[in-house]
């Protein structure tokens, strides 16, 4: 098969997110990886609140429920076993918050939806458990491919790549780069990419240490040299240095690198036996002006990197996914109102620049100089207090987002929560929100007279109508995005955002 609707390069979490959602809406996709395997490297750690909210609404709940529990099984064996306190993990990962800049203050109970929490699955894990749907779905993802070249001539993209079987060639409507920092798709794109230059070596490892007690206590730190933090995963070092990028950002991690900086950093005299994973990073912040330029697309790291600093990375990443996923699909199917697609840059662009401009704060106030220490000083001050830390909160794991939607109720233009639709029943809880959107449909949520769902007919197979117990009826676009509500059984405004968003009805 040599024309597809949409090739995809890149198989990691942004990738294989956004092919499985292109594949739900009826899209045929290839997607191309450059490595022929996952790459186990240590990266991300967990996944915020609203992507672990986009998986779930794909089903993919019990395969994140899994990984939690192993991974908080082997937090708190390694808490035991430095003689570490455990009571910040006993009451498991819900009572876990976040950080900023290092400073472990955000706090879940003064969160207005405490409930709405980070995920504990690391990157590796992921891209397992979005591979298996992957081959769930009979995906075509071909591995240890190169692209070399491709060229839009308005109409389609012509690809030319090159696998373990030798070069092919491709026809596609849509390409979309979601290849990294690096990528190729941008950079032979000519998208415009403007930032900030790199200003400190990081690295974050797991590693086999001689006396691991003397990283103790767990957690982040800043010490005269830099920040680092130690566990709670197993063996997790995490350092950053500010005396500059590093001379050769694509070298291999040397354990002799590894071991000064862990030395300069923690000012102990701790000896590295092993290096299991290892990578380095820097504070490298760009982004590019656009997300479209024709028919090509950039989305996750493609679009925008920034340091690691507060894990914002993959949240940003899938949400990208999710947004693109069903407007591109829409897009191809020819039934997309006008300028849907270019909705895409143009509710996540301002959503990475919050993020990048954020990043470069922690980075400042991570700085080793007494400027800097009054600083934190200062900003401990505000995240003690509620609403500064819900301020944190939110920015962090992006709660605090609002797309423009055109309707003015409190509600509209951010991600729904899950609920049940119907009242528990002896102990056991009914269907939810996110079980009525695991294909990848749009939902209305009718909480009155069941007159709303007759609107939507005219929209049934590309809007699902459910009934449900409450005061707020609201349409619920693919991708979580409260698109239209109303608390009093009206139905003022809903019409117009269905076509807004689905197009004239059937």
């Amino acid at each position: 098969m040599n024309e597809v609707d949409v090739v995809v390069v890149g198989a990691g979490p942004t990738g294989l997110m956004l092919a499985i959602e292109l594949v739900l809406a009826g899209a045929k996709v290839v997607v191309l990886e450059r490595l022929s395997a996952i790459d186990e490297t240590i990266k991300a750690g967990t996944i915020g609140a609203l992507a672990g909210e986009a998986l779930e609404r794909r089903g993919f709940e019990p395969a994140m429920k899994a990984v939690e529990s192993a991974m908080l099984e082997a937090m708190l064996k390694h808490v035991e076993q430095t003689g570490a306190p455990s009571k910040t993990f006993m009451g498991g990962l819900k009572k876990v918050g976040g950080h900023f800049a290092g400073l472990f203050l955000i706090d879940p109970t003064k969160q207005r939806e405490p409930e709405r929490r980070f995920r504990g699955v690391q990157q590796a894990a992921l891209e397992h458990i979005l591979g298996a749907r992957a081959s769930a779905l009979l995906m075509d993802v071909r591995r240890g491919v190169e692209l070399e070249s491709f060229h839009d001539d308005g109409e389609g993209i012509d690809i030319e790549a090159r696998g373990p079987e030798g070069r092919f060639h491709l026809r596609c409507a849509y390409l979309v780069g979601c290849d990294g920092g690096r990528s190729r798709v941008r950079k032979r794109a000519g998208f415009d990419f403007p930032g900030t230059d790199p200003t400190i070596t990081g690295h974050q490892a797991i590693v086999e240490l001689d006396h691991p007690e003397k990283l103790l206590p767990i957690g982040w730190r800043r010490m005269p040299a830099g920040m680092m933090a130690f566990g709670p995963v197993p063996g997790r070092i995490f350092l950053t240095e500010f005396d500059g990028p590093p001379a050769d950002r694509d070298a291999p991690v040397t354990i002799e690198e590894l071991q000064r900086s862990l030395r300069r950093v923690s000012e102990t005299d701790v000896t590295i036996r092993a290096i299991m994973s290892a990578t380095r990073f820097t504070d490298n912040a760009r982004q590019a002006t656009t997300y479209r330029k024709g028919r090509v697309l950039l989305a996750g790291d493609a679009a925008h990197v920034h340091s690691p600093f507060g894990g914002q990375g993959i949240n940003l990443s899938l949400l990208d996914a999710v947004n693109l996923g069903w407007k591109l699909a829409a897009t191809l199917q020819g039934r997309a109102p006008e300028g849907l697609l270019d909705t895409y840059t143009s509710e996540r662009h301002p959503v990475a620049a919050r993020a990048l401009a954020n990043t470069r704060a922690q980075v400042a106030l991570m700085r080793p100089d007494p400027l800097t220490s009054a600083l934190r000083d200062v900003v401990t001050d505000i995240m003690n207090l509620d609403e500064g830390n819900r301020f944190f909160g939110e920015m962090m794991s992006g709660l605090a987002t609002r797309y423009d939607v055109g309707d003015a109720h409190p509600l509209a233009g951010k991600f729904v929560a899950n609920r049940s639709l119907t009242p528990e029943r002896d102990g056991q809880s009914g269907p939810t929100l996110y079980d009525a959107m695991q294909e990848g449909n749009a939902v209305l949520l009718d909480t009155g007279d069941g007159s709303l769902s007759e609107v939507v007919r005219p929209w049934a197979s590309r809007v699902t109508a459910v009934r449900a117990e409450g005061d707020t009826s609201m349409l619920v676009r693919p991708d979580g995005i409260i698109a239209w509500a109303s608390a009093d059984g009206g139905r003022d405004g809903l019409q117009p955002a269905l076509e807004r968003w689905f197009g004239p009805h059937a």
